[in-house]
């Protein structure tokens, strides 16, 4: 099983190679096109500022590639936003994966929210053995809109899409490498897909 793990800079990446360590895989870190194409998975990390995240995606051809990819593909965090048509984040173009607008939560509530939320309205085999109600692990003060592509939902101060699904490619707004036996859980069902 080869697990490639996008690099571009966008930072959190030794917590998510050690939770695919506790799975028993050794998850590696590139931005080499061959090894990409090649990879039977693809993680897409992000942390930080999606025009600057976009801009490293840019410098290293990633922003072609990744739609272009036919196995399945995981984004984490921004760099599932940056899989969206639009982010309100720096005025960013996405890579239109996803059909779907990243706007900014207002401040009637704490921003960025960050810690533990329930996921609902699951739909699809990313959470097998996953239960309604289930908490992951969030932090992020930008956030997907409720949309057709959304196949688990989060509230917030609104219902947003706290994971999304088109075709190969799967997003979630939720740190699955920090929230336990559930985000472990979603990994494995990830790499099994």
């Amino acid at each position: 099983m080869k697990i490639i793990i996008l690099n571009y800079g966008a930072g959190n990446i030794k917590s998510i190679q050690f939770a695919f360590q506790r799975l028993g895989y050794n998850a590696v870190l590139t931005n080499n096109p061959d090894d990409i194409l090649t990879a039977d998975k693809v993680i897409f990390p992000g942390v930080g500022e999606a025009s600057s995240a976009m801009t490293k995606l840019k410098q290293s051809g990633l922003d072609i590639l990744i739609p272009q990819l036919k196995q399945p593909v995981l984004g984490i965090c921004l760099g599932m936003q940056l899989m969206c048509n639009y982010s309100e984040e720096g005025d960013t173009k996405g890579l239109g994966i996803f059909n779907v607008k990243v706007k900014r939560f207002s401040n009637i509530v704490k921003v960025p929210q960050m810690g533990w939320n329930t996921i609902h309205n699951l739909r699809s085999d990313l959470f097998k053995g996953i239960n309604e109600g289930d908490y992951m692990y969030l932090v992020h003060s930008y956030y997907a809109e409720n949309c057709t592509e959304a196949i688990a939902i989060t509230n917030y101060e609104l219902e947003y899409a706290s994971a999304l699904e088109n075709d190969n490619f799967f997003g979630v707004q939720f740190h699955p490498e920090k929230s336990g036996k559930v985000g472990e859980r979603l990994l494995k069902n990830f790499i099994e897909l």
